[in-house]
């Protein structure tokens, strides 16, 4: 029995990870465009082995926009979205109830772009008034974005034809050839343009803490590891073994330097334009978050746009703190070193 004992005591040693949690199951993750840099968190964690590390198999499934990465979630062929947290607002409206965890970026990089050929043609938001403007995905958080810009500038939601032109070399390409006219875009992609196109028109940007709040009036998450409650109800150990990946990937991307954080990409990731990738990620670093926290504050900022932009938030009765908790990241936080 003594011996018995032992093993067993020997077997719960070998299953502890650094972090102090128990070795999780395997995990299948929905990433809404991994070339994006609002995701790289997701990517790092698996190169660093972080997820690993902290006892959990996770294999990462790429998609072309937050919305399919959603539906795969939604639907059962994964267990957990790597997207933004504003999905989490417009399904609440549909009584659809899912719930982030831990959050990675603290500002969305959103930026609405217009097209190099249209330089000088489109100045605002409000001359986007029937032309196509590009977003990753119908339904992503970049239609959602555009939409709020319309409804800002005095339009209504759907003035514009909405095209699904993916993120990264797909988005750049409709752009150059013509295809669009605008686009909401993340980086690095915005950057490689800029660095090509010295006058391309930016018409909202949300890469910087002062630009977010020029934008929403305040702090608005980006990026989040978001699922089903039940899920995470019967998933205890794996959903805080991903927090703690994640924590423990935020920690060492705010220790090292840019170029150390892109020697650990995936190649066809940081794709040819090196330089410009390089320049987006310095400008990016900062959007990251260092605790993997929800600020409360922020995600209010989420609904309030939510409300501006869809008809079917304004009109439902949300709670907001039902759509994200902080339990895991605080914990992760107090153990991930």
């Amino acid at each position: 029995m003594r011996m018995l004992s032992k093993l067993i005591a020997a077997g719960a040693a070998l299953m502890m990870t650094a972090g102090g949690a128990m070795a999780a199951g395997k995990v299948t993750l929905a990433i809404g465009g991994a070339s994006c840099l609002c995701y790289l968190p997701t990517v790092l964690a698996k190169q660093l082995g972080e997820y690993e590390k902290a006892g959990v198999d996770v294999d990462l499934v790429d998609f072309k926009g937050g919305s399919q990465s959603l539906t795969a979630v939604l639907g059962g062929s994964a267990d957990v979205v790597s997207g933004y947290f504003d999905h989490t607002v417009e399904l609440a409206a549909k009584k659809q109830h899912l719930q982030s965890f831990v959050i990675y970026d603290q500002y969305p990089g959103l930026v609405l772009v217009v097209a190099p050929g249209q330089t000088g043609k489109i100045k605002s938001a409000k001359d986007l008034d029937g032309k196509k403007v590009g977003v990753s995905a119908p339904g992503s958080s970049t239609d959602f974005f555009l939409k709020y810009q319309l409804v800002k500038a005095g339009l209504k939601a759907d003035a514009a034809a909405v095209i699904g032109v993916g993120l990264g070399a797909t988005a750049i390409a409709a752009m150059e050839q013509g295809q669009i006219d605008a686009a909401v875009m993340l980086d690095p992609a915005v950057t490689v343009l800029q660095t090509k196109y010295k006058d391309l028109t930016i018409l909202s940007d949300t890469r910087t803490k002062k630009d977010t709040e020029a934008v929403f009036g305040g702090d608005y998450p980006g990026g989040a590891f978001y699922t089903r409650p039940e899920w995470m109800k019967a998933h205890p150990e794996e959903t805080q073994a991903l927090t703690n990946a994640m924590v423990a990937t935020l920690k060492w991307i705010h220790s090292h330097s840019a170029e150390e954080i892109m020697a650990k990409m995936p190649e066809n990731l940081v794709g040819p334009h090196k330089d410009a990738y390089l320049a987006a990620l310095k400008n990016t670093v900062p959007m990251y978050s260092t605790t993997g926290l929800m600020d409360p504050k922020g995600a209010e900022a989420v609904l309030d746009v939510f409300k501006v932009g869809s008809p079917d938030v304004a009109a439902a009765n949300i709670d907001i703190t039902q759509t994200y908790t902080n339990d895991f990241a605080k914990k992760a936080d107090a153990v991930v070193k």
